[in-house]
């Protein structure tokens, strides 16, 4: 969603009685390991701070007017009060998360009044792709969890779940930015299947409708997913799970140089790059992957 916290999963996940559970996984987490998985070290093993951007705090606020928009009575879902609903999230996020002043502080840094009306824009955007007064979510940021036949337990969260009349699911997930290449589709919709698989193996149903709404650009992909779909990717959700689990073991975090080490905060530590990691920490130092 933007700022990067410890999840929330750790607290909420529900125990899973006389099962010895192997792990956690969430679709970022397998994203992150799937494209590169020294990044994946740095995050997970290492716990190395990153930088909040002015781009991933944007998501984040903007998740949350969308979330609390809908608290509101349907004829009040407007953009005017959408708009209205910025600088209360942001000043709930910063006392949350003090440093993110740091943002605008910085040299070279965005001017905050200008930043929130990228925010009031984005959310405008919104307003031309779905007509919110005329949804009622199902489920609005809901954690979601699911254990799996191998003991490995899945979970993330999910933006909005929508129930048609009939009973159908639609999963919906808001995104800023803008929609992907053909190329880089089948990434953004791994992390929706992850949800479907989720929501499959949990409530036995097979959500009708996958949709990712790009704010960023005012485009919606939307995909239909079967059991064959969702097959394939528990089995390439647990070929992951193996390979962090041999990673860790052998403790051979390779990195991937790619288009994307542009925006890793981790460059000067990694060996693309004439970098050194740092030592690995003890195995007893070590978080469970998640």
């Amino acid at each position: 969603m933007g700022v990067q916290q410890e999840s929330p999963s750790v607290a909420l996940s529900t125990p899973v009685d006389g099962v010895e559970v192997l792990g956690a996984l969430s679709p970022s987490r397998a994203s992150d390991f799937m494209g590169c998985p020294l990044q994946y070290r740095f995050r997970m093993i290492d716990r190395l701070p990153e930088p909040s951007s002015p781009d991933a705090v944007r998501g984040t606020v903007v998740h949350k007017v969308l979330e609390d928009l809908f608290d509101l009575p349907a004829a009040d879902r407007t953009p005017e009060r959408a708009a209205g609903m910025v600088e209360p999230a942001w000043s709930a996020l910063l006392e949350q998360t003090p440093e993110l002043a740091e943002m605008f502080a910085a040299e070279g840094g965005p001017e905050i009044t200008a930043w929130l009306t990228t925010c009031r824009t984005v959310l405008d955007r919104y307003f031309t792709l779905e007509d919110p007064r005329r949804l009622e979510p199902a489920e609005r940021e809901l954690y979601v969890e699911a254990l799996l036949d191998s003991r490995l337990l899945l979970r993330g969260f999910v933006d909005r779940i929508d129930v048609a009349p009939d009973g159908a699911l639609r999963v919906v997930d808001y995104k800023s930015g803008s929609s992907p290449s053909e190329m880089f589709e089948g990434k953004a919709l791994f992390q929706m299947k992850f949800y479907a698989l989720v929501i499959w193996r949990s409530r036995g149903v097979i959500p009708a409708m996958l949709q990712l709404v790009y704010l960023g650009n005012g485009e919606i992909l939307r995909y239909v997913p079967d059991e064959a779909d969702l097959l394939a990717t528990e089995r390439k959700v647990q070929a992951v799970w193996e390979a962090i689990r041999l990673a860790q073991e052998s403790g051979d975090w390779r990195p991937n140089r790619s288009r994307l080490c542009s925006w890793c905060a981790h460059q000067a530590l990694c060996p693309a790059f004439g970098g050194t990691p740092p030592p690995l920490p003890t195995p007893d130092d070590e978080p469970a992957a998640s």
